[in-house]
């Protein structure tokens, strides 16, 4: 009798929880179905009478994208079999029970990502087929799969490059990094629909919708969208870009705390670019985006980092007599740090031997194929200076290994080399270390030792292939040839004689040291040393001088001087970007020689200091009271200041405080307590910024237990 009655379709279990938890999705929510390509998940199909096999035919069918097709990889039709099939769309090892069907569903590794609608067409012998919509599910990358392309054979990595939400981006200057600790948030259950959002408004989509889903299958496609995406120079991208200092339309970059508001926002004014993101916005959102989508991605700092257009791997920077750093047309600069992503992937478009970390850059500088991005360049492509290969490598290698020569200039024209640095570029490259809060040097990934045989055969090699490439030689070549690694008469060294704080004066001490040379072996030597102080623009320029002074010193042969320089608050007290960034240069005039010595010190303004306690233990859905204190050190007040407290798994969204004024040398105290809804280690991140000092920063590591049992 049950062969007569057809079989109907009464519901279906989508097993949410069980799935999202094996695929390791469950932090996104468990509201609906978000699995991981290359890996099956179980669906119940629940029926009017026990399926039978021999009889009943089911057939599923999965489509995402606009006009899903077979051809393109955006529609599959797969029957139900005892047995999986290979790499392809299958449902099989089922089990019957009752009037339940369990049946496994695989997805292929080079399946397209997306969100697809899935249904089932069922039919009995011969007659008509009927069709029973199941329900959506969200398909990701699955770097815990050897067959996908983002394989990361490391559970430890995988922890740290996935499902880590926060981290730090390294900041300031190569003498003193500093870490500020960032939101990615990829993990708020409204990330993932944003992130499918920004491949849908990328410029691909937009000229043809089925050709960009179609591709959607492959890692490096959908990084150079996304990196195209997160700036918004050709498209309705996720930043606008402002490297000036007039923040006034938006949000200055120095007062974000993390990812999740700047995509929240970017989708709630439909596709708006937020104002305004500078490198490390740029990279941390592009972190939050590609981790949510299944991609190891960790966010890089180069410090003293090359933007060399021309490609001639040479940054030339122009000084005059008098000291003052002079601004140029050129677009060539060094940024006094710069950040980007790596992503982790297979390059099958390249060569052997390029797998493993690829930068990405979405901070838009040159165009990649007619759009502001950058990447993947293989950062073993970069290390052996296989500048030739896909994409962007000439430069990125440049951004680490370009030569500074700094010229002495008059009258508009280069007079004199004072320095040709071959290792001044591409210092101290930062990520955050894996499994804790420490900074990981990763220079030697990218590059030899310095001054290695290794590493100036890899220059010669790349130089030779990007000027055969038609690239432009440095200005004033001949020049440079003929000079710049003369020994001095007297070595100058300026350093810092007390911890500079910002509000607080400025005491160096200029060391000077008579050395010996073959102008002036052994008799003294006079010079008159020219000091100039200028604030330092994050792309490598400097604004007018604040500060100037003359010395005059005789140094007799082996005698070593020690000359005290006060910098006073007064000079720099608004002179200075948000980033508290002063350049001092000094240029020393050998008398009765024409010979110059430069000297130079960038120093970063310490800012006041922002303690964080939590004494308690925390536990979901229990109020967890948090201690903030800060400190006013500087001699003048703060005014306004605002703190914004972030953290996910700790706060929905975000906790706005206005402080008012802190006068000078005092101390304020805030208590407020935090309801934590997630389970795990977490990071509080505290922002206060003020008139004065837009960035205060500050965080706390929080472990959060699971709620005891009533």
């Amino acid at each position: 009798m049950d062969q007569v009655v057809a079989l109907e379709l009464r519901s279906v279990d989508l097993q949410n929880p069980r799935n999202n938890k094996g695929h390791r999705t469950q932090e996104m929510g468990l509201k609906r179905l978000i699995v991981r390509r290359g890996q099956p998940f179980t669906l119940q199909l629940h029926f009017n009478r026990p399926f039978h096999p021999a009889a009943d035919h089911i057939t599923f069918v999965a489509e995402t994208g606009p006009a899903p097709m077979e051809l393109l990889g955006t529609r599959a039709t797969f029957s139900l079999t005892q047995t999986r099939q290979g790499n392809v769309w299958s449902a099989s090892d089922f089990t019957i029970d009752s009037n339940s069907l369990f049946v496994s569903l695989f997805t292929p590794a080079n399946a397209v990502i997306g969100s697809y609608t899935l249904r089932i067409e069922i039919s009995q012998g011969q007659g008509h087929s009927v069709t029973h919509p199941l329900g959506t599910f969200i398909l990701l990358f699955n770097p815990w799969s050897a067959e996908d392309d983002v394989y990361l054979p490391s559970e430890i990595l995988l922890q740290e490059y996935i499902m880590m939400d926060y981290g730090f981006v390294y900041k300031g200057h190569e003498s003193f990094i500093t870490s500020s600790p960032w939101n990615y948030g990829q993990f708020e259950e409204d990330i993932i629909d944003i992130c499918f959002e920004i491949l849908n408004k990328s410029l691909y989509f937009l000229e043809n919708p089925s050709k960009d889903y179609s591709q959607r299958n492959d890692v490096v496609y959908v990084c150079r969208v996304v990196s195209a995406m997160i700036n918004s120079n050709d498209d309705s991208g996720v930043l606008q870009g402002n490297w000036g200092e007039d923040y006034s339309l938006g949000v200055s970059p120095l007062e974000w705390n993390g990812s999740v508001a700047i995509l929240r926002q970017w989708s709630a004014r439909g596709g708006q670019p937020v104002r305004y993101g500078q490198c490390w916005v740029f990279a941390a959102v592009m972190c939050t985006v590609m981790r949510c989508l299944g991609v190891p991605t960790r966010v890089v700092s180069n410090f003293r980092s090359a933007h060399n257009v021309d490609g001639n791997l040479t940054i030339d920077t122009y000084y005059d007599r008098n000291a003052e750093m002079l601004s140029t047309q050129k677009r060539d600069k060094i940024w006094n740090f710069h950040v980007w992503n790596e992503c982790w992937m297979i390059r099958k478009d390249l060569p052997p031997g390029y797998n493993g970390w690829q930068v990405l850059d979405p901070t838009p500088q040159e165009t990649s194929s007619g759009l502001f991005c950058c990447g993947p360049a293989s950062v073993k492509a970069i290390r052996e200076g296989e500048v030739h290969l896909a994409y962007d490598t000439p430069f990125v290698y440049a951004a680490v290994n370009a030569d500074e020569v700094i010229w002495l200039s008059a009258d508009g024209q280069a007079q004199e080399v004072l320095a040709h640095n071959t290792s001044s570029i591409g210092k101290e490259i930062s990520t955050k270390m894996v499994g804790s809060d420490q900074r990981q040097n990763i220079t030697g990934f990218y590059k030899y030792p310095e001054g290695s045989p290794e590493e100036r055969s890899v220059f010669m090699k790349a130089s030779r292939k990007m000027l055969s490439s038609g690239r432009a030689l440095s200005p004033s070549l001949d020049l440079l040839e003929s000079g710049g690694s003369r020994d001095q008469p007297a070595q100058l060294q300026l350093c810092l004689a007390r911890t500079p704080e910002w509000g607080q004066d400025l005491l160096l001490k200029l060391h000077a040291r008579r050395a010996p040379d073959r102008a002036h072996l052994r008799g003294p030597i006079r010079l008159e040393v020219r000091f100039c102080a200028q604030a330092l623009l994050h792309k490598g320029g400097t604004r007018e001088p604040l500060w100037r002074q003359i010395v005059h010193l005789n140094l007799d042969f082996g005698e070593e001087i020690q000359w005290p320089l006060l910098l006073p608050y007064n000079n720099y007290r608004n002179k200075l970007t948000d980033e508290k960034l002063i350049r001092v240069s000094g240029i020393a005039k050998v008398e009765g020689t024409r010979r110059s010595i430069l000297v130079l010190k960038d120093i970063s303004l310490e800012p006041p200091h922002l303690s964080i306690e939590v004494p308690e233990r925390a536990e979901v859905g229990k109020a967890l009271r948090v201690h903030i204190t800060l400190t006013n050190t500087q001699t003048v007040a703060l005014n306004h200041c605002i703190m914004v407290l972030e953290g996910s798994g700790l706060i929905h969204g975000q906790i706005a405080n206005d402080l008012g004024t802190l006068v000078a040398g005092h101390i304020i105290q805030i208590q407020l307590d935090l309801y934590p809804f997630k389970v795990g280690p977490r990071q509080l991140q505290v922002l206060i910024s003020s008139n004065e000092v837009k960035e205060i920063k500050g965080y706390k590591d929080i472990f959060v237990a699971a709620a005891r049992a009533a």
